[in-house]
């Protein structure tokens, strides 16, 4: 692949050049650490050699028994956070970047699709742990309690806010979830460097004695699991939104909470015309690049705050909290005009580069004003509406 056509072109400028510029800060501190820290002795090696078998030996057999359960792609995003943290207090600064290759590889042997992402998430881990050693002491990291909790919440903030920040900058329209994570995400990292600092003290004094850590880091690896797990469940697979049952559930709680207020909402479907054509003559590879693009493209034009989902096929369907008539057709009309404008770049079915274009969509909108705040009638409406839209000619939006 030509680097032109590299994914991280897509971002926005703001995006890319903070996405560039935290990956260009990581490098300029690991080359100044390899050429300043003098040769590791002995002793440091025999607390890496401790702390890095211990955590190797937690995420392959974790990695194994995850592979044979039949589970997910796994993110042990929660071991890498606790050696890390070991290695902040037991270990020189060259050693410590030894320890940065634990997420570098999992990357690399993951094969992740959005490569700058992952490498954004390692260049702000490497910033945030450099950082932090600088705060506990560049060349002899200080142990007293009080300053190890300090650098513990640096650590997390600072990670946390450098990822978030990047995260905004490419999708301001992201949902707050998505952009700093859960409240149990917070609570796993806190757990993790908690490990990694008991981890670290201990081989500071005994390095075998590391591989007590193994049993309860084993436990948090799996542990970490379960946001993603769940996040999976209410996520579609292809594009990234709710789904059915997902958008089902808090559509109906925030149209109860509406009804109790008096609030006005609208439900807005959506079609993709002739999408069938897109599969047969090009190909379905390029029918999933199509709705991949279509639910980037409709979560980034909505307001802030409408809930998107995916009901399956080529159709999609938002919730418009606050939404009088107008207002809902005006964003219909936004949405349909973007979709128009779309171009996709995607692979045919001849291997060869195909820009798809002509996309369009036909939309039915159903307000609360009209039809109440009961789900299904929202829905029955928005569906009659996005037939008549069809039978119009398609490309339209029709209020129910």
């Amino acid at each position: 692949m030509d680097v032109r056509d590299w994914p991280l072109w897509t971002l926005r400028r703001s995006a890319l050049a903070y996405w560039l510029a935290v990956d260009a800060i990581a490098l300029g501190i690991v080359v100044y650490v390899i050429a300043s820290t003098p040769t590791p002795d002995s002793e440091a090696i025999a607390r890496f050699g401790a702390i890095a078998g211990t955590a190797g030996a937690v995420i392959i057999v974790s990695s194994i028994y995850s592979h044979r359960m039949g589970e997910t792609e796994r993110n042990p995003w929660a071991a890498h956070l606790t050696y890390l943290t070991a290695g902040l207090i037991a270990l020189p600064c060259n050693l410590l970047v030894l320890l940065l290759f634990g997420p570098a590889l999992h990357g690399v042997l993951a094969q992740r699709p959005e490569s700058h992402r992952w490498v954004f998430t390692l260049s702000a881990t490497a910033v945030s742990v450099f950082a932090t050693r600088a705060l506990l002491g560049w060349m002899s990291p200080n142990r007293e309690l009080l300053v190890m909790v300090l650098g513990a919440a640096v650590l997390l903030i600072l990670r946390a806010g450098i990822i978030a920040l990047g995260l905004k900058l490419r999708s301001p329209q992201a949902p707050a979830e998505e952009v700093v994570g859960e409240p149990i995400d917070a609570v796993l990292g806190i757990v993790a460097v908690s490990i990694g600092g008991l981890m670290g003290f201990v081989a500071t004094a005994t390095p075998v004695h590391a591989l007590m850590a193994a049993a309860p880091m084993a436990l948090l690896e799996r542990a970490a699991q379960l946001p993603h797990w769940r996040r999976s469940a209410q996520r579609d697979a292809k594009t990234g939104l709710a789904n059915a049952v997902h958008w089902d559930g808090k559509a109906r709680y925030e149209l109860s909470k509406a009804r109790a207020r008096n609030r006005p909402m609208a439900v807005m479907l959506l079609d993709l015309d002739h999408f069938k054509k897109v599969n047969d003559e090009v190909g379905h590879l390029a029918g999933d690049a199509a709705l991949s693009a279509i639910a980037l493209l409709l979560s980034g034009t909505v307001r802030r705050g409408d809930l998107v989902g995916r009901f399956g096929g080529e159709e999609f369907v938002v919730l418009l909290p606050d939404a009088e008539p107008a207002v809902a057709r005006s964003v219909a009309q936004r949405v349909r005009l973007a979709v128009a404008g779309l171009a996709v770049t995607t692979v045919g079915t001849d291997g060869r580069e195909h820009l798809l274009t002509g996309l369009t969509v036909s939309i039915g909108v159903a307000t609360t004003q009209r039809y109440g705040y009961e789900l299904p009638d929202l829905l029955v409406a928005a569906d009659a509406a996005l037939l008549a839209a069809k039978g119009y000619g398609r490309n339209l939006v029709e209020m129910a």
